[in-house]
């Protein structure tokens, strides 16, 4: 069960979001309440996860298939050197319990697939995006809109970072973005091009945001824009984008009306 704030410990944990305005009491309980998963325990997924479970989340789900390798250490902050062989699930509920011990944390060692993601993202109130290739982007963006569930995705390679907020039905979705996935090889991925690693603490903190935001229904959300980090100039650029009509999802007359799985990419990895 999650826990809400209502003994001294659990006031003195969250005492600085009970002084905001925009928090206090009620706000800490329906973070409290919240069910939120997190698709890709890696480099987007490590800050997010941290800094939700520090929030109170009341229930975090995790799925990756992944186990924690040496080069992910260099930007996945939720895994340490020991770790490394361990199952990234694992490894992350470690760590979130260690930080809130009163977070419920589910885990799902497996990869996201059309047989199985509007069961279990169904189980959860908002989608975290933190995987790393196009065709689990897609399947993630599809699945919240079949499922209506509230998704922020989040997008890192070299130096650029980007973040947007999906609201399925109500503002623009991946696809009104992106229709669909690149060809393989035309786009590199982290593992081939790189990525500078504390981009990924920017963009999955920011991601964490959007999600506390929605829970808390307080702010203006990142949605029907998308905000564009270039870490080399320090420069934050937002770009306006809107629901497409001609959206083979959400459009007027879509195209996708059953969750299907694109072929996966050569060289893509599965969490950034």
């Amino acid at each position: 069960m999650p826990f809400i704030p209502d003994s001294e410990e659990q006031v003195a944990r969250y005492s600085r979001h009970i002084l905001l305005p925009e928090v206090g009491g009620k706000g800490q309980k329906k973070i409290g309440l919240a069910k939120v998963l997190i698709v890709g325990a890696g480099g987007l997924g490590s800050p997010a996860a941290l800094y939700l479970a520090a929030a109170g989340v009341g229930t975090i789900g995790l799925i990756d298939g992944d186990v924690v390798d040496l080069s992910n250490l260099q930007r996945q902050v939720i895994h340490q050197t020991a770790d490394i062989g361990r199952p990234k699930v694992e490894s992350a509920k470690a760590r979130i319990l260690a930080i809130n011990p009163g977070v419920a944390v589910d885990t799902y060692y497996t990869r996201l697939t059309a047989e199985n993601a509007l069961d279990i993202i169904g189980r959860y109130d908002i989608v975290l995006d933190g995987v790393d290739n196009f065709p689990a982007k897609f399947l993630i963006n599809d699945a919240c809109f079949f499922a209506r569930k509230a998704l922020v995705h989040g997008g890192i390679l070299r130096f650029d970072g980007r973040v947007f907020t999906i609201l399925p039905g109500k503002s623009a979705c991946y696809r009104c973005v992106f229709k669909q996935p690149p060809p393989p090889g035309l786009v590199a991925s982290c593992q081939e091009a790189g990525v500078i690693g504390a981009l990924a603490g920017v963009i999955g903190t920011i991601q964490a945001t959007e999600v506390l935001k929605l829970i808390l229904d307080r702010g203006r959300l990142l949605t029907d824009r998308l905000l564009d980090y270039d870490a080399r100039l320090t420069r934050f650029r937002e770009i306006k984008i809107a629901r497409n009509p001609k959206c083979p999802l959400c459009g007027e007359h879509p195209d996708i009306t059953q969750l299907t799985e694109h072929e996966p990419e050569v060289c893509a990895v599965k969490t950034a």
